[in-house]
């Protein structure tokens, strides 16, 4: 019974979202700019010297234009925001952007990036989300984009989880947080670095800001195989990860009081990731990758076979979601079921 009620709710929020996006097909915002790691990376690595790039095949198997760079089989989560928005087209990554092009929106998310500028050092070249934030500035201050506009455009960050993922827990490499660290005091640390870093966007004009809490980064198939033994969630990545979505939390209730003419929203991923939620969605396989994966990678191996039923898995790769989970996430966020205290369409009209 709980169930059948619960899966009800979820087609219920599901035609909300679709009658909001129906209702919106003017553009919300003026522009749209997104901040983040590789779930919201769509081709800001592919010209990088790094070990994690995925323009090349099967990712994009499902996106009209191929492998782009984005972590998916097809559509991440900007590209369903930006089209419940009611823009015409995606936004651009960073990479090859002209600073016209400021006017309307930038991706600055970068494949492996993290709070902590030394997070995923070992994969290669990567944009920090300090860097992001530099190269927004540069971006907007060419284009000379006006302050009034850039406050009525909306903000979407993702970023957090390689400092677990490339750094807390990462293996044979020259990382000592997790020596250095409680998963308390390791979650006040990224929340100090993330506020100063939050604070020089509202200086820049943001003031429409949706943050992204880290995931059930245990449920991964990578950290299920490296943490959980093969057998399941690895419940000490998960336990890590609590203690950081909590302190992001309070750091937008913390800006919301201080900074009253701003608007800031936060995206829970971490609480819908549960069996009742993926089954009453149509998700059969929630802890396997959907694309081969060779052994010790995470990423999907070149042309090789994929999943069929596509539509049922939750990972693409070991890491990384499938557009299906991509545009639950987004449709969630827009109707405001995962977002507190604004969803993101009342928060572009705001």
């Amino acid at each position: 019974m709980a169930g059948g009620i619960f899966k009800a709710f979820l087609w219920v929020t599901a035609a909300m979202a679709l009658a909001m996006a129906e209702g919106a097909r003017a553009q919300l915002v003026p522009c749209y700019f997104v901040f983040g790691d590789s779930v919201f990376d769509n081709g800001n690595n592919n010209d990088l010297n790094t070990s994690v790039k995925v323009n090349y095949s099967p990712y994009g198997i499902d996106f009209a234009r191929g492998p782009t760079g984005r972590f998916s089989n097809g559509r991440n989560i900007p590209d369903f925001i930006a089209e419940l928005m009611g823009f015409s087209d995606y936004i651009p990554p960073f990479a090859g952007a002209s600073p016209e092009q400021a006017h309307t929106g930038i991706n600055y998310a970068s494949g492996a990036a993290g709070i902590l500028e030394e997070t995923s050092y070992h994969l290669g070249d990567r944009i920090s989300f300090g860097k992001q934030i530099q190269n927004h500035q540069t971006m907007i201050m060419t284009a000379n984009v006006p302050l009034e506009k850039l406050e009525r455009c909306l903000y979407t960050i993702n970023i957090g989880s390689n400092d677990f993922l490339n750094n807390y827990f990462m293996q044979g490499y020259n990382y000592n947080t997790s020596r250095t660290f409680t998963y308390d005091q390791y979650a006040e640390f990224l929340i100090g670095r993330y506020r100063s870093y939050l604070k020089l966007l509202y200086v820049q004009g943001a003031r429409k800001v949706a943050l992204f809490g880290v995931s059930k980064l245990g449920c991964t198939p990578r950290m299920i195989a490296s943490h959980g033994g093969g057998l399941g969630c690895a419940a000490e990545v998960n336990k890590a990860v609590e203690p950081f979505n909590k302190n992001l939390k309070a750091l937008l209730r913390e800006f919301n009081t201080n900074f009253t003419d701003a608007k800031f929203t936060y995206v829970d991923i971490f609480t819908s990731q549960n069996p009742l939620a993926y089954a009453a969605l149509g998700f059969t396989e929630t802890e396997k990758s959907c694309c081969t994966v060779e052994s010790g990678k995470e990423l999907c191996a070149a042309n090789k076979p994929i999943c069929e039923f596509r539509r049922r898995y939750v990972y693409w790769d070991k890491v990384h979601s499938t557009e299906a989970a991509n545009m639950f996430v987004a449709d969630s966020a827009f109707a405001g079921v995962n977002a507190f205290p604004y969803s993101l369409a009342s928060l572009a009209i705001l």
